[in-house]
């Protein structure tokens, strides 16, 4: 984006310097200058577009509670970090949000946000527990709402869409396998 700036700079200086009266400049500069400063103009707004777009970072909601099930439906933390690695590789970030009871199912105790994100191999940041006695559904589907994210789950959320509209949308839940070594998402 330096480049272009310093192009935009020195094409309006020489335009501003042929306006000047008694410059020595004259209109084929002037011309010259104005073409140089409409197309530095130009790379400065595509440079700004590009960088804005690289900014955006293609979130995917993991329903943890949901995937953990996905292998011979066992609960086994190994099938949502697996998904997660997947999703990784594909380019997205994954958000993954289990019921507060996952610990108790995967390793027969309570596991915050901390140690199940050490389990999948993710920054704890990306990983939520909802608290106790509150359902984890609502709050996967609100926070894919709010990143503009898909949710990957097998479960379609049938009590929770008249207050999510948001599941409307096409392609918001991406279904998905484990068979053996293999995972599987119906992504479109």
């Amino acid at each position: 984006m330096t480049g272009p700036l310093i192009l935009f700079a020195l094409s309006l200086a020489t335009v501003l310097g042929a306006l000047i009266p008694g410059s020595p400049l004259g209109e084929p500069v002037l011309f010259a200058g104005a073409l140089a400063t409409v197309a530095a103009l130009f790379l400065l707004l595509r440079a700004a577009v590009a960088r804005r777009a690289q900014g955006r970072v293609p979130y995917m909601v993991v329903d943890g509670s949901n995937v953990m099930h996905w292998r011979e439906n066992q609960p086994d933390l190994d099938s949502v970090k697996r998904v997660a690695g997947l999703l990784k590789r594909q380019g997205y970030v994954p958000v993954v949000w289990f019921d507060a009871n996952a610990g108790y199912l995967a390793r027969g105790r309570y596991m915050g946000p901390r140690p199940l994100a050490r389990q999948l191999g993710l920054p704890a940041r990306q990983v939520f527990v909802a608290p106790r006695g509150t359902p984890a559904d609502p709050l996967i589907l609100s926070g894919a709402e709010a990143l503009g994210a898909r949710v990957v789950t097998n479960d379609r959320f049938r009590d929770w869409v008249g207050s999510h509209p948001y599941l409307h949308r096409p392609g918001v839940l991406v279904q998905g396998q484990i068979a053996g070594d293999s995972v599987r998402l119906m992504l479109s």
